[in-house]
């Protein structure tokens, strides 16, 4: 199928959606979603498309005047002058193109759940997780995202064991989900009179949220326990069996949730975080098997490899999987240079993708 077929045909389909989505009859709540959904993401392509269409009609256009012989020098000239500017405007149109035509992420525009855990080194490690935590939040803030902490285990000292929150807004799983996997950090602890640079680690996870299209989920597959909260040190939250432990039968899967007061609270935050813990599983069995024919070096999703190093003494912070380095150190964990980060992980996975369209 030829580029014009293709386009021709996604231009089509744009408009076989609007029709549907008008039609005096409504069609079915969840069939009208993802019509929606699909609308919305053919959109930026067919209005790159009618560009392009413009743009070439310019481009003959200009070319037509160029080589007429009856007309003036001059404008012979002006038209030349401007078919070069419009030519030099092509590459960037055609890449633009091959970007919005490239297979997207069906989960890029949806909300994220992050969970970030401390990992080898102690109290340091529960420290680094901690900050880690509040990067993001600051970075969701900066962002206009919704930044809800769903549960958090702390130790005591200002470091957390683990903690959960639900990052609400549009695209917010597209920029974060490069965020999965070992971050490291080098620096010296508080309580260290040496001075000796101690190496820690934290593990983040970021799982797109799941609605409940998404993912069936029957009741039959669910254990749930009920059980009374803990606070830090042993003492009850409350007295009553408010939190919440669900597993997954048939996966496995097992979340718990204590934070809130109310059983019922706590139950819907579980499901949450369950939900979108097996549609991520499903979209990881789904990419091993595409990752048989093709590896991407970025959107691995590996949680297990390390692809961050923060490097206190020298105030820097070196992502692995692309070989880039920033002395932003400070300003990263602020939020404030995270993107600069994220912007050259979204630009070398869409050069990768695009090195082996077909």
């Amino acid at each position: 199928m030829s580029l014009d077929d293709k386009l021709n045909r996604l231009t089509a389909r744009h408009e076989e959606l609007a029709q549907l989505m008008s039609q005096a009859r409504a069609p079915d709540p969840d069939d009208f979603v993802r019509m929606a959904k699909e609308y919305a993401e053919l959109t930026p392509l067919v209005e790159a498309v009618a560009e392009r269409r413009a743009l070439l009609a310019e481009i003959a256009e200009l070319q037509a005047m160029a080589a007429d012989a009856s007309s003036e020098a001059e404008m012979r000239r002006m038209a030349e002058e401007e078919l070069r500017a419009a030519l030099e405007r092509v590459p960037a149109m055609e890449r633009r193109m091959n970007l919005l035509l490239l297979p997207r992420d069906s989960a890029d525009e949806k909300s994220a759940i992050l969970e970030v855990r401390a990992g080898t080194g102690g109290d340091e490690a529960a420290l680094f997780a901690a900050d880690l935590f509040r990067m993001y939040q600051r970075y969701a803030e900066a962002h206009r995202w919704k930044f809800e902490v769903m549960a958090v285990s702390e130790t005591g000292i200002g470091g957390i064991k683990e903690a959960t929150a639900e990052i609400a807004g549009r695209g917010a799983f597209a920029r974060l989900k490069f965020e999965s996997g070992v971050h490291r950090v080098q620096r010296v602890p508080e309580t260290e009179s040496g001075g000796r640079i101690h190496t820690s680690a934290a593990t983040v996870a970021v799982l797109p949220e799941a609605e409940e299209f998404d993912v069936e989920i029957e009741d039959k597959d669910l254990r749930i326990d009920t059980y009374r909260s803990q606070g830090a040190g042993g003492q009850h939250v409350n007295t009553t069996d408010s939190a919440v432990r669900i597993t997954h039968i048939p996966t496995g899967v097992v979340v718990a949730m204590q934070d809130e007061k109310s059983q019922h609270k706590n139950r819907a935050k579980a499901m949450k975080v369950l939900r979108a813990r097996i549609f991520e599983a499903e979209r990881e069995a789904r990419a091993a098997e595409r990752a048989e024919t093709r590896r991407s070096q970025v959107g691995s999703g590996d949680r297990s490899e390390r692809i961050r190093t923060y490097n206190f003494p020298q105030g820097r912070v070196t992502d692995h999987r692309i070989g880039l380095t920033l002395h932003k150190l400070d300003r990263v964990l602020e939020g404030e240079a995270l993107d600069e980060i994220v912007d050259a992980l979204i630009a070398e996975d869409e050069a990768e993708r695009l090195a082996h369209m077909s």
